[in-house]
């Protein structure tokens, strides 16, 4: 009975975890042939005969027989007398095979049978789920939540695989309770403290990537190409894409007909806002796509400093900025080179270049505002000292000194 219910509960078990039948014959005959070497001292003289699917269990002792009186292992050896009680017709020399018992190993053994096999299955699952996830990385997950805690939440997949999803990885408007369905993408997985650790992510650009192959079919079959992504999660994306075929259009592809397409992603992405841009090789042409929807008037490079001056109308400087500065910023990041805005002053004679003013404001404070494309005076009074303080890293005493000088020289 006990040998009955130790393989029932493996068997159980095996088909709540899926473990393959090979597996756990290796498992099983590995965990008692160390018991059998405990208690006998070796077990080159033992066959094993697991019957997984029916829950059987049989363990086979083969000695030879000798003399009576001639016995110097007991373990591998059996005298005539006691050969002949198994069977009368044995010889002096043949081999018997007998089966050893469950019961022969006490209550306490078989208990300490069960937990050693529960801790090999159970260690062979989390080999198994790390090896699982890590071929996984990249790869679009669907999952429910499970969990919800301050600094993470917990997912379950499909077979009930727990999945993290730290806050640091949910966009600022993600708002998660027990039961929602959740997507995200892998993007780490190690084993802590014998343990395997899957991290979720819904900021990487990696899950915005995934979400266009899952909508965009010409991206999926290779039509279209991804070249780059950039990201402000919750707030603004830039996704240049390329196509190898002149016959399909890669930004109306994208965006579908009446936006049906970018339209799914962006909900998933809690609204936030996805340019999808042209790729292409020349430099300048790229940049002025970046920073759509300004117009851009000039571009000056230098590859040496991967900086790029771009001058524009007056009107056109917040667009290109854009809300937050993330505009200028991500159209940066996609191109691979420094951006600095410069207002065109060809249309305003009576501005003055923030250059101007090095006596009165310290040189870093205008290096503050010139990154953000205020290069005038008119340029920085035109902003409210709240737009200027969001936009910049500046005190709000430092830019109404600063707004207080500019407006000086104008009344001068």
């Amino acid at each position: 009975m006990e040998s009955l219910s130790l393989i029932d509960s493996f068997q159980e078990f095996k088909e709540f975890k899926d473990i393959d039948r090979a597996t756990l014959m290796n498992i099983l005959e590995s965990v008692f042939r160390s018991t059998i070497k405990r208690r006998f001292g070796d077990d080159d003289n033992f066959d094993f005969i697991v019957n997984v699917d029916k829950g059987d269990l049989e363990i086979w002792r083969n000695r030879e027989i000798v003399e009576n009186g001639e016995v110097e292992d007991d373990n591998k050896e059996i005298s005539y007398s006691n050969a002949i009680k198994i069977e009368p017709d044995f010889e002096i020399g043949e081999e018997v095979s007998e089966e050893v018992k469950m019961e022969d190993f006490g209550r306490r053994a078989v208990l300490s049978l069960r937990q050693n096999l529960m801790s090999k299955i159970l260690e062979l699952e989390k080999d198994n789920l790390y090896a699982q996830y890590k071929d996984r990385v990249g790869e679009l997950i669907t999952g429910e939540v499970y969990q919800v805690w301050k600094r993470e939440i917990l997912i379950l997949d499909d077979e009930d695989n727990e999945l993290i999803l730290p806050k640091t990885e949910q966009i600022s408007n993600d708002r998660f309770k027990k039961g929602d369905n959740v997507r995200a993408v892998v993007v780490k997985v190690e084993m802590k403290n014998n343990k395997p650790l899957i991290i979720l992510s819904r900021t990487s650009p990696l899950f915005l990537e995934r979400l266009f192959e899952l909508e965009v079919p010409e991206i999926y079959d290779g039509l279209i190409t991804i070249k780059n992504i950039v990201r402000e999660p919750g707030e603004r994306a830039k996704v240049a894409v390329e196509s190898y075929d002149d016959r399909i259009d890669p930004v109306g592809a994208c965006v579908g007909m009446k936006g049906a397409r970018i339209h799914g992603i962006v909900r998933e992405l809690r609204n936030e806002n996805i340019d999808v841009i042209n790729f292409t090789g020349n430099v300048e042409l790229y940049i002025q796509r970046a920073l759509s929807p300004a117009k851009i008037t000039a571009i000056k490079l230098d590859r040496e400093t991967m900086r790029a001056e771009v001058f524009l109308k007056p009107d056109q400087v917040s667009l290109a900025i854009g809300r937050g500065g993330f505009n200028i910023k991500l159209a940066g990041k996609l191109v691979g080179f420094e951006i600095d805005v410069y207002r065109d002053m060809d249309d305003d004679a009576d501005d003055v270049a923030l250059d101007e003013f090095t006596d009165e404001i310290e040189d870093w404070v205008i290096l503050e505002l010139k990154s953000v494309g205020c290069d005038s005076a008119k340029s920085v009074l035109e902003l409210s000292i709240e737009e200027l303080v969001k936009r910049t890293d500046l005190e709000v005493e430092t830019v109404e000194d600063v707004r207080r000088v500019l407006k000086q020289e104008f009344e001068d």
